[in-house]
């Protein structure tokens, strides 16, 4: 099939994914076959091919509502979403977002934040390479008591933090064989540290506060400022425990002080 005459590559495109649309005027196939058939096999099969794209990458999520659930949900959303890009593997930047605006899924309310685990972890797993600091030179910036609270940490580009209302580590985990799905508790507020450590990705059941501490290094803020917005979200918060964690799994790759870059 090939697009002619009066059929642009933007017609031809939102036809593709839209079966309300008519078959573009102008559209030929190169057997002479009727075109209108021929698309609908095409659109068929791209359709299929992003919602199994999906289906891989928010494999929980699609296990959490099952199959022919998800495909329907899915289906909706490439036809709103086609890709911006060729590699399929970062398709669905904002399933997560659609999920919860997606009346039918509203009866299942933390599948939205289980998918944004499983995001993260897509994102983990193609994020750049990173060399963590040496445990010299964070003893070094931590010995300085008069200016601590100054360094700025910069995280490994795998690492992403957040809070959830909901038990998503958890139901993460029993779906990869670690606890019993049936002791999960979905109300139970947790939160998730994702990261990459080596060629494994991660998912770590954040300590009270620490995803916040997380999040905020991540917007660029100070130690002191950081440990400030940890505290907020919980008086349990542990600053030593919380680098310590960070450190043990390498990600943490720059310190720095203001006009000293102690990377």
């Amino acid at each position: 099939m090939i697009a002619a005459g009066t059929c642009g590559q933007a017609a031809f495109a939102a036809a593709l994914l839209d079966p309300a649309r008519p078959c573009p005027p102008g559209l030929v196939a190169w057997n002479g076959s009727d075109p209108t058939a021929r698309l609908a096999v095409y659109r068929n099969n791209v359709v299929a091919s992003l919602i199994d794209a999906l289906a891989d990458t928010f494999e929980v999520a699609q296990q959490l509502v099952g199959e022919a659930f998800f495909r329907a949900m899915a289906a909706v959303f490439v036809r709103q979403n086609p890709p911006r890009s060729r590699i399929l593997a970062h398709y669905g930047q904002g399933f997560p977002e659609f999920i919860e605006q997606f009346d039918p899924a509203r009866p299942v309310p933390y599948l939205a934040d289980v998918a944004r685990l499983e995001l993260a972890r897509v994102r983990a797993y193609h994020a750049a390479d990173a060399l963590p600091v040496a445990s010299a030179v964070v003893g070094l910036a931590l010995a300085d008591a008069e200016r601590i609270g100054e360094l700025r940490l910069a995280c490994h580009p795998s690492v992403t933090a957040f809070g959830s209302r909901y038990a998503v580590v958890s139901l993460w985990a029993a779906h990869q064989g670690e606890g019993d799905l049936e002791r999960v508790d979905p109300g139970r507020a947790e939160a998730a540290i994702v990261l990459r450590q080596g060629l494994d990705v991660l998912v770590l059941r954040s300590p009270p506060g620490a995803a916040e501490f997380v999040a905020a290094i991540g917007r660029g803020a100070c130690l002191a400022d950081a440990a400030s917005a940890a505290m907020k979200a919980s008086d349990a918060f542990d600053l030593s425990a919380t680098l310590a964690l960070l450190m043990r799994h390498g990600a943490i790759t720059s310190m720095q002080l203001a006009r000293r870059d102690l990377s």
